[in-house]
């Protein structure tokens, strides 16, 4: 596999209000929140570069059993105060647990796709078996190219005390995520390997969905454990531009 493991946490927002203050609540305290729960690995932001939703995030994590886990359960179920005062913002939220189904090429560029569909019914291993033999491998071997990805996502995980706060997740889909060091190449292979009329030819129902996005941030479990957790901010420490140490 490319990624850290073989499955991972998948979602797809938008924001109410400041993304700024978003992405500051991301970075400064919810990252190291969850990558101090046992068996997350590797969480990563991405921005759209047009279109919705703004955010996909993706967290690698070392198996789909940890979307049940107490350590992870008991994070959402008492979120902080920072937290639960953004939770209510998230707007169209996608989240679910994924198996990375197949996987081709290496490492992690700084421009990538996400093409979201479903399998009509009964085409799931004629789907899979193409994607898995033909697409990832002849999208991670172009010039420019990192690595491409299919993620099946498993049941819903139960409610929590986060998601009530704002409001049912949609459910996850079948996923692709290709990256690329440079996005024209990322343009052209997708062109060519992800056209909607091949998916639905091999068994992908009509709605497909394809956005474009740009590595914001990205840190590791490792990372975390070697760095202290940062200390609470009050809402006027938040605004502040000066050391926060």
């Amino acid at each position: 596999m490319g990624l850290c493991s073989d499955a991972a946490m998948v979602l797809f927002y938008d924001i109410q209000g400041d993304g700024a203050d978003h992405d500051d609540w991301h970075s400064y305290e919810h990252f190291h929140e969850r990558l101090s729960v046992p068996g997350f690995l590797r969480a990563t932001r991405w921005v759209a570069t047009e279109g919705a939703p703004r955010y996909m995030v993706t967290y690698e994590v070392s198996g789909v059993e940890v979307a049940t886990s107490p350590g992870y359960l008991d994070r959402l179920n008492d979120p902080t105060p920072w937290t639960s005062e953004m939770m209510p913002r998230f707007r169209g939220m996608t989240r679910g647990f994924c198996r990375v189904a197949a996987s081709s090429g290496f490492g992690l560029g700084n421009a990538a796709v996400a093409l979201r569909f479903a399998p009509a019914q009964g085409a799931e291993e004629r789907l899979t078996d193409w994607l898995a033999g033909d697409v990832l491998p002849a999208l991670a071997s172009r010039r420019g190219m990192v690595g491409a990805h299919l993620f099946q996502p498993t049941p819903p995980p139960p409610m929590t005390r986060e998601q009530s706060l704002r409001g049912p997740d949609k459910a996850m889909p079948w996923l692709v995520i290709a990256t690329a060091y440079e996005a024209a190449a990322l343009e052209r292979a997708a062109a060519e390997h992800l056209a909607p009329e091949a998916l639905r030819d091999k068994g992908a129902s009509d709605e497909i969905t394809l956005g474009r996005y740009a590595l914001h941030y990205t840190a590791t479990a490792e990372e975390v454990a070697r760095t202290a957790r940062p200390p609470a901010l009050t809402p006027q420490m938040r605004r502040s531009d000066r050391s926060r140490r």
